[in-house]
């Protein structure tokens, strides 16, 4: 009797914690992000690499959307989170490493002997693997440490999803876009992808900052100059888009990180930088 009375008293408690409403808009645009990153994996499956990678570029779009119109409903949930996550991993974690592997696999095959014995092959599905759980751990990281307060949403802790994959997106349209002409210069980026890949997992599990773009650098107020670099951005994208996808992402995931390590390597630094911060700490204590 005693068991049975406990257990109906847990099955009240998740009686209790049904969720009975959601936010309709927010949610549809989080899923449209899942539906385009599962539209990316089945068109790299028909070898239409170029193709898939412009529908993670608009899972991208969807997943910009979807918080920004929660936050701005003030309609933000632990069930909005949780589904934006699970979209994330399809879009932002399968999709563009199945991507990769894809693209590997037919460029690869022309150049060297690409078999299931291979070690090349053995090492890329590994780095495949590794990106794949370092983006698990990091949108499960997200859920757990994020804050609900918009001051908090400055910066990210690791490298975000979207723009790890960016990364290799991005990689993948300008090869796909200039394989013809520019022979040399794929082929470094085809033997490169493995390696991008698992720096972007590396990346994204770290505790290195990256700054939220929307919120840092387009909200409120900003000087003149800004106006003329956003301006300038936006004519090279409109001159040659895959290069400029290639500079935004892969500069956006390399700053943050050359800026760490600058901080944490002292050799790297100017002599009169390390004098200061001696005085400091000095100061200090």
């Amino acid at each position: 009797m005693k068991k049975e009375s406990a257990k109906k008293r847990l099955m009240r408690g998740v009686r209790k914690q049904r969720l009975k409403t959601i936010t309709i808009l927010p949610s549809l645009i989080t899923i449209l992000n899942g539906i385009f990153g599962f539209a990316a994996i089945v068109v790299t499956s028909k070898g239409q690499f170029s193709l898939a990678g412009y529908f993670i570029l608009l899972a991208m779009i969807a997943d910009m959307l979807d918080g920004r119109l929660a936050r701005m409903s003030q309609n933000t949930s632990s069930f909005g989170g949780q589904l934006d996550s699970l979209c994330d991993v399809i879009s932002f974690g399968v999709a563009p490493v199945f991507l990769m592997l894809k693209v590997m696999e037919s460029e690869l095959t022309k150049w060297i002997n690409y078999s299931d014995e291979n070690f090349i092959q053995r090492f890329i599905w590994v780095t495949a693997a590794a990106y794949l759980s370092c983006a698990a751990i990091r949108l499960a990281r997200f859920n757990v440490e994020n804050e609900e307060d918009t001051s908090a949403h400055m910066n990210f802790v690791g490298l975000p999803t979207p723009a790890a994959a960016g990364v290799i997106v991005s990689l993948i349209i300008f090869q796909q876009k200039h394989m013809d002409i520019l022979s040399v210069l794929n082929l470094t980026i085809i033997f490169a992808l493995p390696f991008v890949v698992l720096g972007t997992a590396m990346l994204m599990v770290s505790r290195i900052k990256y700054p939220h773009v929307l919120n840092q650098y387009l909200r409120g107020k900003k000087p003149f100059a800004h106006l003329i670099k956003i301006l300038l951005l936006l004519a090279f994208v409109i001159w040659n888009l895959q290069a400029a996808l290639v500079l935004i992402f892969c500069g956006f995931a390399v700053s943050s990180f050359g800026k760490w390590l600058y901080t944490k390597m002292p050799i790297l630094r100017p002599h009169s930088d390390l004098l200061e911060e001696t005085q400091q700490n000095r100061e200090t204590a």
